[in-house]
């Protein structure tokens, strides 16, 4: 008789993000996703809306991920997956719960999910606590498999740059601007950002709340006197805005966020996108341009490559998003 393999196989080193989002955003959060996360297979958004990654971040960057389970083990049912428990080893002092995410495939009705809950939670050793657990256990069904491990909710402390000092209706959205920092820069450590025409200092914001070194800059007095307004109301330096042209900007980034200005009531003239868009490329090594206009012929001409094109849409109002290096 031949032997049998093991219905569980232990995984280290991967994790699983759910995410949602507004069907008028899916294809900036597949892009950031994409970015972000480099994942290891499809991103799931059919049945389940989760992707495996091997890279660990921390889930509250994107404005999409619900969260990320760090994958303790998998098995063909949650019974499968009792053994692994023994293995769990908390401190004394750490309650603990289990949930049931809903982004999976098959996702079971309440019923089930609480009493798969139960399951796994009565075979874990410590002190359960539903409200304020110190540690959460995560189930989902990907596939035929179900997959245990290690729950890390979003932080979404961010959404209080909602409330900026000063706004205005046509600046970019905190979502928006928080999925192009990520798709900008998708690794925080040591890169620079600049935003050149920074408006009232949104992407600053949320790059800086990531963790990110940037700077913005802004030609319109009013949009910098708003910026070194808002900066300093999340405790960030007023200095990193800067009042000037773009194109007599001077330095190297890693990487750039230009939001081309426009107006609802003129458009702006073709030497002028091609000047800043020239001036972006001897500044960044890497951009996204946000524009309202098909700008791709002045990508080019100004020596940039497209890597990747998306579209955010809002009732008729389209941004194209525009990946280059």
């Amino acid at each position: 008789m031949s032997e049998e393999l093991p219905v569980i196989h232990p995984v280290s080193g991967k994790y699983i993000y759910t995410f949602a989002c507004h069907e008028n955003e899916r294809e900036l959060c597949t892009l950031e996703l994409d970015t972000l996360l480099e994942p290891s297979s499809e991103i799931r958004s059919d049945g389940g809306s989760y992707v495996w990654s091997e890279r660990c971040i921390p889930p509250g960057r994107s404005p999409f991920i619900h969260g990320r389970l760090d994958v303790i083990g998998e098995g063909d049912t949650v019974t499968d997956l009792l053994p692994l428990t023994k293995d769990i080893h908390l401190l004394p002092d750490e309650t603990f719960k289990v949930v049931c995410l809903k982004e999976g495939d098959h996702a079971p009705d309440y019923e089930q999910s609480r009493q798969l809950e139960k399951e796994v939670g009565m075979c874990i050793k410590g002190k359960a606590q539903m409200k304020q657990p110190k540690v959460t256990f995560g189930l989902i069904q990907t596939g035929e498999k179900w997959i245990l491990g290690q729950w890390t909710e979003a932080d979404r402390s961010w959404q209080i740059h909602r409330q900026k000092p000063q706004n205005y209706s046509t600046g970019l959205g905190i979502t928006l601007a928080r999925a192009l920092v990520n798709i900008a820069v998708p690794k925080v450590e040591n890169h620079h950002l600049l935003d050149p025409c920074c408006g009232m200092g949104t992407v600053v914001i949320e790059a800086l709340s990531m963790g990110i070194e940037a700077k913005g800059n802004d030609l319109n007095p009013l949009a910098v006197r708003g910026a070194r307004i808002n900066l300093p109301h999340y405790g960030y330096d007023s200095d990193r805005i800067t009042l000037g042209d773009m194109n007599e900007l001077e330095g190297m980034y890693d990487a750039a966020i230009l939001d081309m200005p426009y107006n609802l009531c003129s458009v702006l003239p073709d030497d002028e996108q091609r000047a800043m868009l020239e001036s972006l490329r001897r500044l960044a090594k890497r951009a996204v341009v946000v524009s309202t206009e098909w700008v791709e012929e002045h990508l080019l001409e100004a020596g940039w490559t497209v890597k990747e094109y998306r579209t955010v849409h809002k009732g008729a109002f389209i941004r194209h998003i525009w990946l280059c290096m």
